[in-house]
């Protein structure tokens, strides 16, 4: 069997949305198209429909009211798996070598459920640190309880999230993950092969030559969901540091939505909104500011970082999470060693020009540097052809009671 032969159907967690998963996503459905593979795409959408172009057939479930959201616009829906039959007929007529899922979503386990009952090798991204996510969100509902309980409370959440999560993807034949420390601590907790699955970026719709500005004050960017999970509340607390430290003449540029908005609007002066962009007006936002600045500990990857050093925008990013692995220390910006070192890390920019400049320069090149999404595709493909030949091994337990569900 070859990359051409192979037929794939992906059910991402999400698809519309503006995301990393989502891009990714949509990445990978442009990789087949390009290519001719044959290539099913289910996701979650305003309405149903199926549509085919070329050799890729998408079809869009709409989620019932029976739903809940995650954050902003992330939801899910208890009565999904009503698509199922619709859903099994599809794959079936398609014939999948692989499913390939991206997470416990309620698109995910439509998808694992169709795997497991047409016996066909099931694939997952762990894409999200979703028992990361958990203590972020016990911890702000905590903040009020004494700090020793609160912390144990959040940590007993983190943990229990992280098994609950590492149990689904006890499912899946194979496994992804977007950095090499996840690649150990999932193959690990799992006992499943997994695998390296970067990131990459568009540099020719992320580049320097987006620039329009030339002077004015030192725009420190920030492009993301302004939610809990991103630990976005420090971007407040980075402004007073910076203040403290002299430094006067600054704009916080943040680009997003989320729950966390009308906090941040409250708690900074140095600050301007923009909401969500796309297109042009994201590669010029990017392209205008001087440093980029991710809080967040809870991402896998971190695209926008990427997206960044694309731009030729020097990154300063949290010691752990994603971001860690793709910022060059000293090169192409900062790893932070905590949170006290952002301010220092961002004054040093601001105030040594001729440094600047060159991480410019490195942060460039080192986007350049990473792998193309073409290579990242293919890479997957030949990791599918060695472990679609034979029929799948999987855990049941939750398949059963999902089943159960299908079945009232």
């Amino acid at each position: 069997m070859t990359a051409g032969n192979l037929r794939v159907a992906l059910f991402p967690c999400t698809y519309l949305e503006i995301d990393g998963v989502a891009n990714t996503s949509r990445q990978f459905a442009a990789f087949a198209k390009e290519h001719g593979f044959p290539f099913l795409l289910i996701h979650a959408g305003p309405h149903d429909e199926v549509v085919t172009e070329g050799s890729i057939t998408r079809a869009q479930l709409r989620r019932s009211r029976v739903k809940f959201p995650l954050d902003g616009h992330h939801e899910f829906d208890l009565l999904f798996l009503r698509h199922y039959p619709r859903i099994l007929q599809l794959v079936r007529d398609f014939n999948p070598n692989v499913i390939h899922i991206t997470g416990p979503s309620d698109v995910g386990i439509l998808g694992a459920l169709v795997a497991h009952n047409l016996s066909v090798t099931l694939a997952a991204s762990w894409q999200t640190n979703l028992h990361q996510f958990a203590r972020c969100r016990v911890s702000g509902l905590l903040s009020s309880w004494p700090e020793n309980l609160s912390t144990k409370l959040a940590a007993a959440a983190e943990f229990a999230s992280f098994h609950a999560a590492a149990r689904f993807y006890k499912i899946p034949r194979l496994l992804f993950t977007p950095n090499r420390e996840l690649v150990q601590m999932l193959g690990k907790a799992t006992g499943k092969p997994c695998f390296l699955m970067s990131h990459s970026v568009n540099t020719g719709t992320f580049s320097p030559a987006f620039r329009e500005r030339s002077a004015g004050p030192f725009r420190i960017g920030y492009v993301g969901r302004l939610t809990p999970e991103k630990n976005v509340r420090f971007l407040a607390r980075l402004e007073r540091d910076l203040l403290a430290k002299g430094n006067r003449d600054f704009r916080m540029v943040m680009i997003g939505e989320g729950s966390e908005k009308k906090w941040l609007r409250e708690n900074m002066q140095h600050a301007e909104f923009s909401g969500w962009l796309t297109g042009k007006d994201l590669s010029r936002a990017f392209a205008d500011m001087d440093a980029f600045v991710f809080p967040s500990e809870t991402d896998t990857f971190g695209l926008a970082v990427l997206e960044a050093l694309a731009s030729g925008v020097p990154a300063v990013v949290a010691p752990r999470g994603g971001p860690a692995y793709t910022v060059e220390h000293g090169r192409s910006g900062y790893v932070a060693k905590n949170f006290d070192e952002f301010a220092s890390l961002l004054t040093t920019l601001m105030t040594r020009p001729e440094l600047h400049e060159s991480m410019r320069l490195k942060a460039r090149e080192r986007a350049l540097s990473i792998g193309s999404w073409e290579q990242i595709f293919a890479g997957m493909y030949k990791t599918y052809e060695r472990y679609s030949h034979a029929a799948p091994q999987v855990e049941s337990i939750l398949l059963d009671d999902a089943r159960k569900i299908v079945n009232t």
